[in-house]
């Protein structure tokens, strides 16, 4: 294991790195990465702007609001014109940490962007204004390859892509690459694999012993070398509605997403 150094706070904001947490497959620690990772990032003194863009507002949730009580979410930042994302901005728990929230009615984006005009950029569009005042911008994407998953990968500088260490999770990771390929190629040059994040991951089976030496053997240097393990921490963080950096700040958990965070700075720095 490399050693990642704790990086110096940083002294001024911005023009921010565009993240997304994406996997078609659903359950594989998205939602959990996207929470953890940020709340690490903003404790080593980053400005970090997350982006609910599921609509079933898991993100929102696990940060402790009730998406349904919402009377505008990112579904409005696309959709509608004079909406910007001062009118949507939630703050969280977390010092320098920031939130656009979600929830249902994002799944009707989806029907209505097939008519827009460059539907695929409507989210880059709506991100542009934020970009100078953070350095990370980490979106949480749905459990699909769809249109509202490709607007996030056209938005998006690169891609970190969360796999559950189990077989049935491997499968779907060549679909995700040629998916990344296929937007690299048409709609945005710049995009990159940032890498593999192995979650819930058990060394005592076998099971995930193998699954993780099967993804290092596919992927190579594209594998993060931090790993998430299991623990009862997590759902507990959730129902908290807080990242698990402050609920339980000298948990395993904790120590792996802020060394995650360290890597991710030091392989993925911003601009």
């Amino acid at each position: 294991m490399p050693r990642f150094p704790a990086p110096r706070p940083a002294m001024e904001h911005g023009p921010a790195k565009i993240i997304a947490m994406c996997n078609q497959k659903g359950g594989v620690g998205k939602t959990t990465s996207t929470i953890n990772l940020g709340a690490a990032l903003a404790e080593y003194g980053r400005k970090v702007l997350l982006v609910d863009f599921d609509p079933q507002g898991a993100l929102s949730v696990g940060l402790g609001v009730n998406p349904m009580e919402l009377d505008r979410t990112v579904y409005n930042l696309l959709m509608e014109r004079g909406v910007n994302i001062d009118d949507i901005l939630l703050k969280t728990v977390t010092p320098g940490m920031d939130l656009l929230p979600s929830n249902i009615d994002l799944s009707a984006a989806e029907v209505q962007l097939v008519t827009e005009v460059a539907r695929e950029s409507s989210l880059a569009r709506a991100l542009k204004p934020a970009m100078s005042e953070y350095d990370y911008v980490i979106i949480d994407c749905q459990p699909s390859l769809g249109l509202l998953t490709v607007n996030a990968l056209t938005a998006a500088h690169s891609v970190i892509v969360p796999l559950e260490c189990e077989f049935f999770a491997l499968r779907g990771v060549a679909l995700l690459t040629e998916t990344i390929e296929k937007v690299r190629e048409r709609l945005n040059p710049e995009l990159e694999l940032d890498g593999i994040l192995a979650t819930m991951y058990d060394a005592r089976t076998v099971h995930s012993r193998e699954v993780l030496a099967r993804v290092v053997q596919a992927f190579g240097d594209q594998v993060f070398h931090t790993v998430i393990g299991r623990t009862v921490r997590f759902p507990e963080t959730t129902v908290a509605g807080e990242p698990i950096t402050s609920y339980a700040s000298s948990s395993v958990g904790a120590a792996a997403y802020r060394q995650l965070a360290r890597e991710v700075l030091a392989r993925c720095p911003a601009e």
